[in-house]
């Protein structure tokens, strides 16, 4: 059976004083609870706050991004094995914003994902579709391309030790939150398209939901077939808003 995860993800917030004080909270309010592994990816700066303050809880963290490089000449870039050193366990690839933003093709976040599974980090890979995607109706084919991307370049067994995040654009970061139905059928469809070929690594992949996941909605969204945890991103940012979100997946 799959654990449950829930992992936080910080964006470009946080400063050494708030970040001590919210993660001393985040251990108090997540202390105890079990059949969940919890998670907090926060920016290439505090990565050695998080391993300070972190270390021997069962808090995990992660980055929020990785670089697809292994070492060289590109500037700004932090690969795999710096992240490893700062005892990081998850990367995020392919986040929406990365791709909206920065131009992140399907192509780079699939040797992100490499280079990053490579070094021993756990990928968390997302996919989803805009809105004007899901109005047109292609949301499974917009998640098959990406996740194919991946699958070319990795191999389909690479899924088993990744971590898939649904995160419907539309639904980051502004309140909407599609319904119980929408969520299960995209979850549903990426774990039974994989199962026509390979069951096994359909069976362990672990599929998270991500789109304004709060306490309030948290335990109904984690009760969705094939949905297994969640990437949350604003309420992670209040202790009691992600302690709440864990309590609900240890529940669940």
């Amino acid at each position: 059976m799959r654990e449950k995860l829930v992992a936080g993800n910080w964006k470009m917030n946080g400063g050494l004083a708030e970040n001590a004080q919210l993660l001393e909270a985040v251990i108090a309010g997540v202390a105890g609870l079990q059949g969940v592994q919890r998670a907090v990816c926060v920016p290439f700066p505090y990565l050695h706050q998080a391993q300070r303050s972190l270390q021997g809880t069962p808090v995990a963290w992660g980055a929020e991004n990785v670089s697809q490089y292994e070492k060289g000449a590109y500037t700004g870039e932090v690969s795999a094995a710096m992240l490893l050193d700062f005892g990081c366990r998850y990367a995020i690839v392919g986040h929406s914003e990365r791709r909206a933003l920065f131009g992140e093709g399907d192509g780079a976040v699939a040797d992100k994902f490499s280079a990053a599974q490579a070094a021993g980090l756990v990928p968390v890979l997302c996919v989803g579709e805009t809105l004007e995607e899901r109005e047109a109706s292609v949301t499974e084919a917009v998640v098959s391309r990406q996740l194919d991307a991946v699958i070319a370049r990795c191999g389909v067994e690479s899924l088993a030790k990744a971590v898939v995040a649904y995160e419907p654009v539309w639904a980051i970061g502004t309140g909407k939150v599609p319904t119980l139905e929408d969520i299960a059928e995209v979850h549903d469809f990426m774990r039974a398209e994989l199962a026509k070929s390979h069951p096994d690594t359909a069976e362990d992949m672990r599929l998270l939901y991500g789109g304004s996941v709060k306490p309030s909605n948290a335990a109904e969204i984690f009760a969705v077939s094939n949905v297994d945890g969640g990437l949350v991103g604003g309420a992670s940012l209040k202790a009691a808003d992600f302690g709440g979100i864990v309590k609900a997946a240890s529940e669940g």
